[in-house]
């Protein structure tokens, strides 16, 4: 059984940071791609960013490059986003998805498995 497990998420002034991170078990964690995605209050889920399984490719969405930087550890069987310079429109639930490779990172179909979210609120 395959679990996901995000953690890392709370209240942080905008300009501050966070690191998330997310956990993964019952899976070949080193095969499989790994991707943030976040949904803010009363808007659809968007992607952030991926990774591949080795860490050679890694890619973000427009808004947070630059700021966000996803990065992996095979041996731990975690991801982790490291979030910087956060601003208000930062504030989401954001989850961790693992699988992708198959044409476009940032379609959430592509993904199996996913974890139940952790919320990061940036405040004035």
């Amino acid at each position: 059984q395959v679990k996901v497990v995000e953690s890392g998420g709370g209240l942080v002034q905008a300009g501050g940071s966070l690191r998330l991170s997310c956990s993964v078990s019952g899976l070949t964690f080193h095969g499989y791609a790994m991707a943030w995605f976040r949904q803010a209050p009363g808007k659809e889920r968007e992607a952030v960013s991926y990774i591949n399984y080795n860490s050679g490719t890694t890619d973000y969405a427009d808004s947070v490059k630059g700021r966000f930087t996803i990065s992996r550890d095979n041996a731990k069987s975690t991801l982790y986003l490291q979030m910087n310079s956060l601003k208000l429109e930062d504030t989401a639930m954001d989850y961790c998805a693992g699988e992708g490779d198959q044409g476009d990172w940032t379609a959430e179909n592509e993904y199996s498995y996913w974890g139940q979210g952790t919320l990061v609120t940036v405040s004035s």
